[in-house]
């Protein structure tokens, strides 16, 4: 089993950054691949970004540049830095571990509002 915790949402306002982090923790094996998925009220969960243990990234359209996604395998944990966010990007965001399953945190609120 692994489990999987996020950290860093919080209120913004348009324009502003965040930074997410993500901890994996219990029985993490090498070729796994994290990502962060949001759900906006009304929507459908929809990835954000990902990244494998040797760091290709794959990006929704809609981040068009935004946001960057890291990780550090020693540790693992995946960030994401988000930058000139909008209303629209409001919603629970939530990270992801997958190698032979898929794991799910509880998610963190992203509020983006003057």
């Amino acid at each position: 089993q692994v489990q999987v915790m996020e950290s860093g949402g919080g209120l913004v306002q348009p324009g502003g950054s965040l930074r997410l982090s993500c901890a994996a923790s219990g029985s993490i094996a090498s070729g796994n691949v994290m990502g962060w998925y949001r759900q906006a009220p009304g929507k459908e969960r929809e990835l954000v970004a990902s990244i494998t243990s040797g760091g290709s990234t794959n990006y929704g359209d809609f981040v068009k540049g935004r946001f960057t996604i890291s990780r550090d395998n020693a540790k693992n944990t995946v960030y994401l830095r988000m930058n000139s966010l909008k209303p629209e990007d409001t919603g629970v965001y939530y990270c992801n571990y997958q190698f032979r399953g898929s794991f799910w945190g509880q998610g963190t609120q992203v509020t983006v509002s003057s």
